[in-house]
């Protein structure tokens, strides 16, 4: 390395590649470079009032743009087949595409953009808790414009005009953790990034684990690109731990992963979960090290529900050569659900797009089918009930060992 390659330029660089390769995939897609910033996915039929504009706020570059990527892929897979169907309520959608770059605070000028150039009616996306905690008050307060945020999450999240369409704590864990402790597991570590979905996570976690007769070794927290993880693996091994219940995540997650299993866990029968794995994981994480791995989800692609089926043939027929898969860890069964949710309740408004309007439209609607199966949304919660899975890491399938239907989120009731 030159005196002039530090490790800043160096992330510059990988910075430049990965936005490359995004704007390649993009244009390769049919988006256009908007004149306002961002990019642009109009649809080819046109109507009088315009088109109803969706605004999608996701990582394309950065520690997390694996997920990113597979978030606008699926909101152009779900918004082509409305068009196709003929819109929503006869007007179609048009996709405008903001990078949130894995970072919040590049994050809040690009959506900020969303709103004042583009006038977008509605904004999805946001995949980490702190993304979301970044640009939450430009779209809702500031920017008076309806928020879903699709991903996985740790609770809590009561804003007004603000959905979650993906699962809370008590839909992955309720039945995930008594599952594992009934498994003979007992001694729990978790070793977490030092952010707010860890951190509110755990906590639930922990009182689940210690009602049903588990103790917590040790919960400890470590910057999100913390490289160097031999301490923590030390005391998993020499603690006796039977149960690594992993909320490390990228660029931290490769590291720790790999450490963890060439420290000899895996094959001494220590046993894994992280809630957020699923097939899209393999972008992050070796499949030696994914092996055996409990997860809970909303959707996994082993699902034998034919609709689900439908979407991931459709899902890949549209994007073929895409490593970024149709899945529920990444939050693109939660961009779709958003989606689907967000057409039933411009629907319901006749086609009123007001944000208080349809906020209070969608506060009570449903879809009967989607990723995993139909979902709800709960009143007066602002988030949905839905299908959940428990499963199991198996020679690069997720096996499912048992399904709950239309589970609660028992949030901000």
């Amino acid at each position: 390395m030159t005196q002039e390659d530090t490790p800043r330029t160096e992330n510059r660089r990988l910075s430049r590649r990965s936005f490359l390769r995004g704007a390649t995939a993009l244009t390769a897609a049919g988006w256009v470079a908007g004149s306002a910033g961002g990019w642009v996915l109009r649809p080819n039929w046109a109507h009088a009032a315009g088109p109803i504009k969706m605004g999608i706020a996701t990582d394309i570059t950065g520690a997390i743009a694996p997920s990113g990527n597979a978030n606008w892929q699926t909101a152009q897979f779900a918004v082509k087949a409305i068009n196709d169907a003929g819109g929503i309520v006869g007007r179609p959608v048009e996709l405008v595409l903001e990078d949130t770059a894995s970072d919040p605070g590049v994050a809040v000028g690009n959506v900020r953009r969303l709103i004042q150039k583009h006038e977008v009616d509605v904004v999805f996306g946001g995949i980490t808790s702190a993304m979301r905690e970044a640009i939450k008050n430009p779209i809702v307060r500031r920017g008076k414009t309806l928020y879903i945020y699709p991903q996985l999450y740790e609770g809590q999240e009561c804003t007004e005009h603000l959905y979650c369409t993906g699962p809370t704590p008590a839909q992955q864990c309720a039945e995930l953790l008594p599952y594992l402790i009934k498994q003979g597991n007992k001694r729990f570590a978790m070793p977490s990034a030092n952010y707010r979905w860890p951190q509110l996570l755990n906590k639930w976690a922990r009182k689940v684990i210690e009602e049903n007769g588990g103790e917590v070794v040790f919960e400890e927290y470590y910057p999100l690109d913390q490289l160097e993880y031999s301490a923590t693996v030390a005391k998993i091994m020499n603690d006796n731990v039977d149960h690594v219940f992993n909320t490390v995540i990228p660029p931290g997650l490769q590291a720790f992963t790999k450490q963890l299993y060439e420290a000899g866990y895996h094959s001494k029968g220590g046993t894994l979960s992280c809630v957020y794995y699923d097939e899209n994981s393999v972008n992050y994480v070796a499949a030696r090290e994914l092996e055996g791995v409990y997860s809970c989800l909303d959707f996994f692609h082993t699902v034998q529900d034919p609709h689900s089926q439908q979407l991931v043939a459709d899902y890949n027929k549209m994007f073929p050569d895409t490593k970024y898969l149709f899945t529920a860890g990444s939050a693109s069964t939660g961009m779709y659900r958003g989606i689907k949710l967000y057409e039933q309740a411009v629907i319901k408004t006749n086609g009123e797009l007001a944000r208080d309007a349809v906020s209070a439209a969608i506060d009570n609607v449903s879809i009967e089918q989607g990723p995993g199966g139909g979902a709800k949304m709960v009143p007066g919660t602002g988030h949905a009930a839905m299908n959940m899975y428990i499963a199991q890491s198996k020679g690069g399938k997720w096996d499912i060992i048992s399904t709950a239907d239309m589970v609660a989120p028992d949030e901000c009731a």
